[in-house]
């Protein structure tokens, strides 16, 4: 009799062998594949499951996954009960769809998954991301949720989430990113991401590029979405931070009480924040913009939910410091936006320090604006990468950075790449891996083994 891992991982597979544009380096012909009929012909199947929990639909090139889990967070430490919806996941499946934090379990997935398989014989060529998306929803229906938070796969438009009517959309910042799908200006990529805003509904826009920006405010106007630009809606600054979190203070500066009911930051609001980085400030100010357009949808929001909630937020490989003495910190910067933010945020809580760079990054993403920003930040470079079939070859990316004239060396594996620089690094020099979330999880799982090792070598020796 099978196992229930061995069932897990059927249905794994079975969820993986459709069409899977996230393991794919280049897109092509594939172009087609992008277009909601056959999400739309899921749901009907499936009875639309998606309509039977109000949602917040969340869009944008970085921050989608801070700024959703600041709100979920919050509307749960109200007393409700949220689904959150994520991806990619960091080590286990499992990790992107989750309910008051907790991962789905491997028994649900199989059963659902079990249920989505015959109506695949009906919806043809249908995709991975749809099919974890119909299954999310499957779930958050079965378990009836008081809300679901979704971040969106791939651009917004098109996406498979997009079939949502939701409360509330949330457009976080764009930069240049899937130019291949989106396209090659920050118009056509923000007209995309835009996708999500639904006539009437309120959106949520976060501090962006003026030409990205420009056409938010046009897509919104042109359907009578009420938009809130956060960085005109609220007045906020940093009041402290170290190396645990960084404190903030926010006001609803934009006529706040025009409205019923009053804004959560009505009056000057103290939060904080475990997740560090200016970028931070602005995710979580975004998300208390839509906690606002939640309220007036009628949950029962307050102040203080709202500060346990940021205080509690759990969001991994962002900025994440793993160990102070020497400091390692991983993080999953992808584009050269925000790797330009990593530096800023390394100048801001490690001034003057030496870092040894850890840089693995996928083989479609804008390497060479990565290194620009990078590079002259760290005194030296371990060229790797991850196991996932985008990942650029170790030795390429050290072809890239010689130039750059930093020792440079290449470890294909994360089991050799770690240790290597910790040696190097010794008690002056702090480590920083970054280049795509998916190096940041090597690091991370490669960390938890070495520190596995020290605690075990550590009771023998007592022994």
């Amino acid at each position: 009799m099978e196992t229930l891992e061995e069932k897990y991982q059927q249905s794994l597979d079975w969820i993986y062998s459709w069409v899977d544009f996230s393991m794919k380096r280049h897109v092509d012909d594939t172009h087609r594949f992008f277009k909601l009929d056959r999400m739309n012909k899921l749901m009907d199947l499936l009875g639309n499951p998606q309509q039977s929990f109000p949602s917040v639909h969340v869009a944008g090139t970085k921050g989608k996954g801070s700024t959703s889990s600041f709100i979920a967070s919050a509307v749960q430490a109200a007393g409700y009960k949220v689904g959150l919806y994520t991806s990619p996941h960091l080590v286990e499946f499992q990790e992107r769809i989750t309910i008051n934090g907790q991962w789905i379990s491997k028994e649900d997935l199989v059963a659902l998954t079990d249920e989505l398989r015959p109506l695949t014989e009906v919806v043809k060529d249908t995709t991975t991301f749809e099919l974890t998306t119909a299954l999310a929803f499957l779930y958050f229906k079965q378990q009836k949720v008081d809300l679901a938070v979704l971040e969106v796969g791939l651009g917004g438009r098109l996406d498979a989430t997009n079939v949502v009517d939701p409360i509330v959309s949330v457009i976080t910042p764009i930069s240049y990113d899937h130019m291949a799908v989106l396209g090659n200006t920050l118009t056509e990529i923000a007209y995309e991401k835009g996708g999500i805003i639904k006539p009437g509904r309120p959106v949520v826009i976060a501090p962006q590029h003026e030409e990205a920006m420009a056409q938010l405010v046009k897509l919104a106007t042109e359907r009578k979405a009420p938009y809130i630009q956060v960085e005109n809606a609220f007045s906020y600054h940093e009041v402290s931070h170290s190396l645990v979190n960084q404190k903030i203070q926010v006001l609803r500066t934009d006529n706040p009480n025009a409205r019923e009911p009053e804004s959560l930051a009505r009056e000057e609001l103290n939060l904080n924040l475990p997740l560090l980085g200016r970028h931070q400030m602005d995710n979580a100010v975004t998300a208390l913009a839509a906690l606002d357009e939640i309220k007036r949808a009628g949950f029962k929001l307050n102040r203080r939910a709202v500060k346990r909630g940021f205080s509690q937020v759990v969001w991994p490989a962002r900025f994440e410091l793993l160990c102070r003495k020497p400091p390692v910190v991983i993080d999953s910067a992808h584009n050269g936006d925000s790797m330009q933010r990593l530096v800023e945020t390394l100048d801001e809580y490690f001034p003057g320090k030496e870092f040894i760079l850890i840089f693995g990054a996928s083989a479609d993403k804008e390497i060479d604006t990565m290194l620009k920003f990078i590079v002259p930040r760290v005194e030296m470079v371990v060229a790797s990468q991850s196991i996932h079939p985008r990942a650029a070859d170790a030795e390429e990316l050290k072809n890239l950075i010689e130039p750059y004239g930093k020792p440079v060396m290449a470890f294909h594996r994360m089991e050799e790449a770690l240790p290597e620089a910790l040696k190097l690094a010794g008690k002056q020099k702090g480590i920083i891996v970054t280049g795509s979330i998916f190096i940041a999880a090597a690091a991370r799982v490669v960390w938890s083994e070495i520190k596995a090792q020290q605690l075990q070598l550590h009771q023998e020796t007592q022994d």
